[in-house]
């Protein structure tokens, strides 16, 4: 067994606006552990994609984007949400808007682009543990993984989340249209043929509906530390 494999791993799967990325980044914090936002990848790419004026559609280009595109992870000088520098360019806030978001969950599809952005993924895995936030972590990328957890919520709530957050920054955005792009999204990605997203058979699912963050933090520390 490779020394990698003996790191242990927590994945916290979920669709967009579960709050797995509030939630991975505390317990990740308060375990001390390494932190793999995944789905941050995935924005990176349909981002360098779209800088370079990359058909999304179009496999070929999108497949060399994912293999050439330079993505590093900073911490933020107010200890809060992680930098993430794509080719060099501080593409944080560009990341979270609802355009990146569309972006990863279509190159997500492409198989290449996703083999691509696996070995990166594989080598966040190190000691003392790692807690890995995605779509497809506990199925596909750390199926060996010791503690699994699957958050959920309805998408009304999450599309509230997502409006709380997106006014925060000022951006111009509507409740509606939101809900309306997370139901879509959450289609697309249940129904297609790559990893698709599903909870992990042995993964703990958490609806976080109505549940206050610090709820759900002691819900994955009770799957991690019964």
């Amino acid at each position: 067994m490779s020394r990698s494999v003996t790191v242990p791993v927590l994945t916290i799967d979920g669709p967009s606006g579960s709050g797995k990325g509030t939630i991975s980044r505390l317990v990740a914090e308060q375990l001390g552990w390494r932190l793999l936002d995944s789905g941050a990848l995935y924005r990176a790419v349909g981002y360098a994609a779209g800088a370079a004026g990359l058909d999304l559609s179009d496999v070929e280009a999108v497949t060399r984007c994912a293999q050439s595109t330079r993505i590093r992870f900073q911490p933020s000088a107010d200890g809060h949400d992680t930098r993430v520098l794509v080719n060099g360019h501080d593409a944080t806030d560009e990341l979270r808007t609802e355009t990146a978001g569309a972006a990863a969950s279509a190159i997500a599809s492409i198989p290449s682009v996703r083999q691509a952005l696996v070995d990166m993924q594989l080598g966040f895995r190190k000691a003392p543990g790692l807690v890995a936030d995605g779509r497809d972590m506990g199925t596909v990328i750390f199926p060996d993984a010791a503690h699994k957890v699957f958050l959920t919520a309805s998408a009304a709530e999450r599309a509230k989340r997502r409006y709380k957050q997106l006014k925060e920054k000022g951006l111009s955005v509507t409740l509606s249209g939101l809900q309306r792009e997370i139901e879509a999204r959450d289609a697309r990605d249940a129904s297609r043929a790559v990893a698709p997203l599903k909870p992990a058979a042995d993964a703990v699912l958490v609806d976080t509906t109505g549940m206050p963050i610090a709820d759900v933090v002691a819900k994955v520390f009770a799957v991690v530390r019964p």
